[in-house]
């Protein structure tokens, strides 16, 4: 019999529920892993526990995977990431998984931020790896901008980088995406996943601000340096690619709005 078992790592965050709904819904095996030592309860889903950055755990979880989904990142201690994926790939080499597909986000090739610095340093490591391999860039989700906007508004004005743009997509949609590919071969590097709207960053924070009921000044201010400069030169977005179809409107009106 052909092993078709499906790995999702990260499989508890945003996007990576997302991606263990519908790896499920395939009707083939799924294993999904965490650090946790009291695995979740789910129907269709056998939870193994494993440490990336550790390296523990993996050789157990791994054992009969085909592909693994790899979702997992720790964007607190995003340091970790690269060591985590590194043993991933290791454990799968040692395991004969033939398929990693891997998450990743639009513009870490052109943005010098740390966090990016990693997430691309994660995709050599992929592309080297003697693994089968598809990776996927995809622009913000929603939530991440919900989250910053929280923060933001905290304070009496809302800064936000001038000349920006952002391009929020539905992590569903990209969850859907996601395990379309890992359900065939292995793609390399795929087209980006973007949503449908290219929005300033100060219409994102005041649309935000609108659907929250609180009232606060947007200022937009001019972020120097080369992330600045990368920022304003539209690398966060992928207007050619707006293949999303679920808006930040349809975001706010049914998590923000009140």
């Amino acid at each position: 019999m052909t092993n078709d078992t499906i790995m999702v790592t990260g499989a508890t965050g945003v996007l990576g529920r997302e991606v263990l709904e519908r790896a499920r819904r395939t009707g083939r095996p799924v294993r999904a892993l965490t650090r946790r030592t009291a695995v979740p309860d789910g129907s269709g889903v056998a939870w193994y526990t494993g440490d990336l950055t550790a390296g523990t755990g993996l050789d157990e979880a791994l054992a009969g995977v085909r592909t693994v989904i790899h979702c997992a990142s720790d964007i607190r201690h995003f340091k970790n990431d690269i060591p985590g994926f590194q043993h991933l790939l290791e454990a799968g080499k040692r395991a004969g998984v033939e398929h990693v597909v891997n998450i990743s986000i639009v513009g870490v090739d052109r943005i010098p931020y740390p966090y990016y610095r990693v997430k691309l340093e994660g995709e050599r490591l992929l592309a080297a790896s003697g693994i089968g391999w598809t990776n996927l860039r995809a622009t913000q989700f929603p939530a991440l901008l919900d989250l910053a906007f929280g923060a933001l508004s905290k304070l009496p004005v809302v800064l936000v980088p001038s000349g920006t743009g952002c391009q929020p997509v539905d992590p569903g949609e990209v969850a859907d995406r996601l395990v379309e590919l890992s359900l065939g071969a292995p793609g390399g590097q795929v087209p980006d996943f973007a949503g449908p709207t290219v929005y300033p960053a100060a219409g994102l924070a005041r649309d935000w601000l609108r659907a929250a009921d609180k009232r606060r000044v947007v200022l937009p201010v001019h972020v120097p340096g080369r992330i600045g400069a990368a920022w304003r030169a539209g690398h966060l977005t992928a207007p050619d690619r707006a293949v999303g179809r679920r808006t930040w409107e349809q975001y706010l009106a049914e998590q923000v709005a009140r």
